[in-house]
């Protein structure tokens, strides 16, 4: 397993939507944490990249609703 930690900025503010989206995602194998940084406006996702990689992960949180830059 190798760890691996990467962020993301988006635009808008997630929503209630979006934030239920998101408890999905915690869910897939391989995604180890999921952590908001809601001044700098970015989630920082920690996943396993022997199992996924970073399009995968952009795809995921788009899905959710997610307002990626």
């Amino acid at each position: 397993m190798t760890n691996v930690e990467i962020s993301y900025t988006y635009g808008m503010s997630p929503d209630e939507s979006v934030m239920r989206g998101i408890d999905t995602i915690r869910e897939v194998y391989g995604i180890r944490r999921l952590k908001f940084n809601e001044e700098a406006r970015s989630v920082a996702v920690e996943y396993d990249a022997t199992r996924l990689n970073p399009a995968t992960i952009a795809s995921l949180l788009r899905r959710t609703g997610l307002d990626l830059q």
